[in-house]
């Protein structure tokens, strides 16, 4: 009798267990590599806080990036002339198809990019953040100027995804950024942004992190 209560007892913990969702964390591999077109940003957003809390200043070697933790070092290497600028991300973005980090303007100084404004780059992660909390994804459908049209987007989201919110993005003029979707991988954030540009005809939509 002992032993089948010990045995019911193991089984009822097992599968309260497997009843639990699992939230993973994303840790990015060090050496990890990639391509794409790299921006720099300054005025005016030097002084205003990042997405990380902390405030920004153009004249510090940082950077955003859509999916990377806050306080990971990326290495930027200039494909034109190879020279090579160690950052650390403090922010989001950029918010433009096809390009992959935003430079502060000290950044993009070390590495002569600052008169063509983007070239290519490749992005190697040379140090992981030391906490980089639950990993959780989602698709950025589009930015808006006016709250009425940020609202609609969001709750068409929500009708076809089930989940989806609007983020401030400070400027001049603020912009209202619509993320849909919530997803715990990038793979999944990226199935859902191919179903989103196919039904939707939202082909700028691209995967980003969310942040607490």
């Amino acid at each position: 009798m002992k032993c089948y209560l010990v045995c019911m007892l193991a089984c009822a913990i097992f599968i309260a267990g497997c009843g639990k969702k699992k939230t993973t964390v994303a840790v990015p591999r060090l050496g990890t590599t990639e391509r794409g077109v790299a921006s720099w940003y300054g005025r005016p957003y030097d002084g205003r806080a990042a997405a990380d809390g902390e405030i920004y200043h153009m004249e510090e070697l940082v950077a955003a990036h859509r999916t990377l933790p806050f306080q990971t070092f990326v290495r930027v290497r200039n494909l034109s002339n190879n020279k090579t600028v160690d950052v650390r991300i403090i922010d989001r973005g950029p918010f433009v198809q096809g390009r992959i980090i935003d430079l502060s303007h000290a950044a993009a100084k070390e590495i002569d990019m600052l008169g063509p404004g983007v070239t290519q780059v490749e992005l190697t992660i040379i140090a992981a953040a030391a906490e980089p909390g639950p990993a959780l994804f989602a698709v950025q459908i589009g930015a808006f100027r006016e709250k009425s049209n940020a609202d609609r987007a969001e709750q068409n989201m929500i009708a076809a995804y089930g989940a989806a919110k609007a983020v401030l993005r400070a400027g001049d003029p603020p912009m209202w950024r619509i993320l849909a979707g919530r997803e715990n991988s990038q793979d999944a954030a990226e199935a859902l942004a191919q179903r989103i540009r196919a039904e939707q005809h939202e082909p700028q939509a691209f995967v980003v992190r969310l942040d607490p």
